[in-house]
């Protein structure tokens, strides 16, 4: 008699599980590529004006969350003081230029930028230099997962 309860949990286990997966098929593929992709996005925030920052660590993780793809996509946002660090730093502007070439997208807080005047500076860099309040914020309301330094 315990061999046959066994048996029929042991099924009844089984079946459960076929159905949740047959289940999860169902779901259309579109859905779980949008699942997917907005686990994918991450939006890097860098307002530090310390240049060992930038170099030990908001640099680094973000160039190579990119390159090793740890993220899909990766937005870099240089906010508040790091835009005048980023502006007179030759070093981080040359690092800069490999995060773009690794399909980082790079933006820039304009207001913050007009008031360090370096604005003109960050769209030599190639920096896409835009308010960014109402983006910043529709990042954080989104699906990106976004951190500050």
């Amino acid at each position: 008699m315990k061999s046959k309860i066994i048996i029929l949990v042991f099924f009844s286990s089984v079946l459960m599980f076929n159905t949740k997966n047959l289940m999860a098929q169902e779901q259309a593929p579109n859905e779980i590529e949008q699942v997917n992709n907005a686990s994918e996005k991450l939006v890097v925030v860098w307002t530090s004006g310390d240049a060992e920052v930038a170099k030990k660590m908001v640099y680094m993780y973000t160039y190579n969350a990119k390159k090793y793809g740890w993220w899909k996509n990766v937005t870099f946002i240089i906010w508040g003081p790091s835009s005048k660090l980023l502006s007179e730093d030759t070093e981080l502007q040359d690092y800069l230029k490999k995060m773009k070439e690794e399909g980082i997208v790079l933006e820039a807080c304009k207001a913050c930028a007009d008031m360090y005047g370096v604005a003109d500076k960050l769209t030599q860099l190639g920096v896409d230099v835009k308010y960014m309040g109402t983006a910043l914020t529709d990042y954080i309301k989104g699906e990106e997962h976004v951190i500050t330094f």
